[in-house]
């Protein structure tokens, strides 16, 4: 059931953000839908939005619990998420611990090669632009952080790399890479927002050394795979299996 929230914020492809009877709250509604290359692909699964609202769910509170600052709150409802209301910088960080996708398609590094240390990546946050790559040159250009903040949010990711790491190997899963966004609270403190679940982590089951089979992420749709959901559920029933129940907040 819906929360009573208030009118709509933003709708993004995969999430929707409410306001709240509190300025400083937001609530964030999972979508069922299923986008690829920038939602030229678009498909809809029954049931994604509370797989990936639930896994974010005890993803964000495990991060909370290690000390990274997040804008998770709680749970409303299975896809229903309370979340501090923050200002999201335009800057996707990725971390690559395995190179696969778009790092093999635009360098000649063999997927499946171990990257030591990670690599950090900083893509411009825009869909019309195709979410392009930053240099280092480009990002001081666009004055989008300061060098300050900058190392923040470096710091931070490579912090959450390492505590994901550790923790989806504990599962028997691999972290090859994933996506992060930032957003900076009313108090200008910079904090993890956006989502952690199979729409933005590339996961390879240990159980299974099978190309196709080990594939437990968007990949699945991606790639025209079947077993979406199933491969989401698989995520889920190892996190919570892990995790404590995800803290439910009004």
């Amino acid at each position: 059931m819906a929360p009573n929230h208030g009118s709509l914020l933003y709708e993004g492809k995969a999430k929707c953000v409410f306001r709240s009877d509190q300025d400083e709250k937001v609530f964030i509604q999972f979508k069922n839908s299923a986008t690829a290359f920038n939602a030229i692909k678009r498909a809809e699964f029954e049931d994604k939005g509370r797989l990936n609202c639930q896994i974010s769910s005890c993803l964000f509170e495990l991060l909370e619990k290690q000390g990274i600052p997040t804008h998770y709150l709680g749970v409303a409802d299975d896809c229903w998420m309370v979340a501090k209301k923050v200002e999201i910088i335009p800057l996707e960080i990725v971390l690559r611990n395995i190179a696969a996708g778009s790092l093999c398609k635009e360098t000649p590094i063999v997927k499946g090669t171990e990257l030591e240390p990670p690599l950090l990546d900083i893509y411009y946050k825009d869909d019309q632009l195709g979410d392009p790559l930053l240099t280092d040159v480009r990002l001081e250009m666009l004055k989008l952080i300061t060098p300050e903040q900058r190392s923040t949010l470096e710091n931070l990711a490579r912090d959450i790399n390492f505590s994901l790491k550790l923790f989806f190997n504990q599962i028997d899963l691999i972290l090859v890479d994933f996506k992060l966004e930032f957003g900076i609270t009313h108090d200008r403190r910079i904090v993890l927002a956006d989502e952690i679940s199979p729409d933005t982590c590339r996961f390879w089951d240990k159980r299974t050394s099978d190309p196709e089979a080990r594939i437990l992420d968007k990949d699945r749709f991606r790639q025209d795979l079947d077993h979406v959901l199933e491969a989401y559920g698989e995520v889920l029933k190892r996190v919570q299996g892990a995790c404590a129940k995800p803290q439910k907040c009004l």
